[in-house]
């Protein structure tokens, strides 16, 4: 099955950028990409999240852990079901445990190997 998917973005400077993917793409190729997008935007830096821009799943996850997971600690599983809540839509766990591990990656929270998974918990996002 042949798929399509359309990138558009801008960096922090004003740049406009599209990218448009075709063909047979697998999840891992998408994300790839997506991490292109993360280095040309600069959040391997700095994480900012609009209160308006909710409209990715990066953001919205970001915005949940904002505003649901302040300092406490939380797993995949807690992060699935708040977001299941909020925007009344069902996403897998590997998609949240994806992110996840990508902001653990990057510094932006602290994971940790528990008898039931991992834990994980803020250290730092920036609010605009």
């Amino acid at each position: 099955m042949r798929k399509r998917v359309k990138i558009e973005f801008e960096d922090g400077e004003g740049g406009k950028y599209k990218i448009s993917i075709e063909g047979s793409l697998s999840r891992e190729k998408v994300l790839k990409v997506m991490d292109l997008v993360d280095l040309l935007c600069g959040t391997d830096q700095e994480i900012e999240l609009s209160s308006h821009s909710r409209d990715t799943l990066f953001n919205r996850i970001l915005h949940l852990l904002e505003k649901k997971f302040p300092l406490g600690s939380f797993t995949s599983t807690d992060l699935r079901e708040v977001y299941e809540d909020e925007f009344n839509q069902p996403i897998k766990l590997s998609t949240i445990s994806t992110y996840l591990s990508r902001l653990s990656e990057r510094g932006f929270l602290r994971r940790e190997r528990t008898q039931i998974g991992w834990v994980y918990k803020r250290i730092r996002l920036k609010t605009i």
